[in-house]
């Protein structure tokens, strides 16, 4: 299993109400947080199948931008 983290503008619990139905969705993410105390509110997900680009684009779907770090 592969975690990758992003850096993202998902900023408050509205805009994860928003993003948390796509990456639900997403059968090949296994789990997923979002820390929004941290400055880069950081994505963490956890896949065995997905790699950056793929994530970064389901967030994008959700309106929201994703950044690999």
């Amino acid at each position: 299993m592969n975690t990758l983290k992003f850096k993202t503008n998902i900023n408050c619990g509205g805009c994860l109400s928003k993003v948390t139905p796509f990456l639900n969705e997403e059968k090949d993410i296994e789990k997923w947080d979002v820390n929004l105390k941290s400055e880069n509110r950081v994505l963490t997900v956890e896949t065995s199948k997905l790699n950056a680009e793929e994530v970064k684009k389901t967030v994008q779907k959700a309106g929201f931008n994703a950044e690999a770090i």
